[in-house]
């Protein structure tokens, strides 16, 4: 995605209107060139880069553009690492302990980088060169850092993944989205739902997978204090719903006026012949930290239950669930577990609702003991469900304790 800094948009009124790049030859060709940079620089260092797109950017008007094309080759195509016989910091205090028993002359200089060399050829069982201990001394300094991969889109790719930066951009001060799903193929609901869990957003759902659903997201400006960070975990989800065939997409925007300071209210839409492209695979996402992290511990767990990621989407009367594992036993006992971690408590209320009206009882919840229910206004007690607490990791061992009291 794009900094703050590089957005470029206009205003139709209410309406926020993102810079869209067409695919003509114009485009095509300040991205073409912008690729061949990358191209020519890799094996050279991050700051020799640098300062070459800043030669290509001149004095023309569309900096502002190269700038945003060179910043997606930057973070999504480039690897840059740190090249250096030895950990940098450790080659300094090599460099300097050696250079401390010597008289600072230029003979010295050369003699001392000549034997240390031969040390590390030595240590290391391969050739290193003077010239490889002058090129890592500092090689830990961003601009020192070599462009080692570069794995080149098409310039007809990169102006799409342009284009959709500029609109994900929009996101980053959303106060409210409303997101229809229209009649869709089952499976692209479920990854859409998967994502929302992934970037963990306060996603509320409403509707059938026959008829459609309704999907309200609260923003990062309506939090209790605006945060950037799950703005860009709203601006992450937009690639997500391109791989869904039917959808529209309405949203609320805050922004600060520049003359008065005052805030103001801005609209946004989009639908599913809006253009754009994703670059998401249309396989599933990986987990959250959370899951991951219980996944790997329940891999270690000597148990007969079976922990399977793959569930389907249950219904419930105006609305859908998807529990983030199902639970088998061999004996054919079989339970969900849904992770609830948010703690807006207008969202825990509208989740806790949900549940109160999920059918079955082989639903189980882990709440992290941070919730505020209190405040929220819910009464766990009185849930059809099971309960496991957990604070900042869930534990295998106390979801078998509740598996087991059946």
């Amino acid at each position: 995605m794009l900094p703050s800094k590089l957005l470029i948009h206009r205003y139709n009124g209410e309406t926020i209107v993102p810079k869209k790049l067409s695919l003509e030859e114009g485009a095509i060709a300040l991205a073409r060139s912008q690729i061949a940079c990358f191209q020519d620089y890799q094996g050279k260092t991050q700051g020799e880069l640098l300062q070459k797109l800043q030669e290509l950017e001149g004095d023309t008007p569309d900096y502002r553009v190269k700038r945003g094309l060179a910043h997606l080759l930057k973070n999504s195509f480039s690897t840059f690492e740190i090249v250096s016989p030895l950990e940098p910091q450790l080659l300094r205090r090599r460099v300097f302990r050696a250079a401390a028993h010597m008289a600072t002359t230029p003979g010295n200089r050369h003699s001392t980088l000549e034997t240390l060399a031969s040390n590390l050829s030595k240590e290391l069982n391969r050739e290193v060169l003077p010239v490889d201990i002058m090129t890592g001394l500092y090689a830990d300094l961003q601009e020192n850092r070599i462009l080692t991969l570069f794995e080149p889109p098409t310039p007809e790719a990169l102006i799409h993944r342009y284009n959709l930066s500029q609109v994900q951009g929009i996101f980053y001060r959303a106060t409210h989205i409303i997101i229809n799903a229209h009649r869709n193929v089952p499976g692209q609901y479920k990854l859409l739902f998967r994502y929302l869990k992934l970037f963990q957003l306060m996603a509320y759902i409403e509707g059938d997978a026959d008829t459609g659903f309704t999907i309200t997201i609260d923003g990062p400006s309506s939090l209790f204090k605006p945060s950037t960070r799950y703005g860009l975990a709203m601006a992450k989800l937009l690639p997500a719903l391109l791989h869904v065939s039917k959808w529209s997409l309405k949203a609320k925007l805050q922004s600060r006026d520049s003359y008065s300071g005052n805030l103001k209210t801005k609209r946004f839409s989009l639908n599913n012949k809006c253009g754009l492209r994703s670059h998401y695979p249309p396989g599933k996402p990986y987990d959250s930290m959370l899951e991951a992290s219980f996944v790997q511990r329940w891999e270690k767990t000597k148990t007969q239950w079976q922990l399977e990621r793959e569930v389907d989407l249950i219904p419930i009367p105006g609305s859908v669930m998807i529990p983030d594992f199902r639970l088998i036993h061999p004996d054919g006992r079989d339970f969900l577990l849904e992770i609830v971690g948010y703690w807006r408590p207008e969202y825990l209320k509208k989740k806790f609702a949900q549940v109160s009206r999920a059918e079955g009882s082989n639903l189980i919840l882990a709440i992290s003991e941070r919730l505020n229910l209190e405040k929220a206004g819910v009464k766990f007690t009185q849930l059809p469900v099971r309960i496991v607490w957990f604070k900042d990791k869930l534990l295998p061992k106390t979801v078998l304790e509740v598996l087991e009291e059946n």
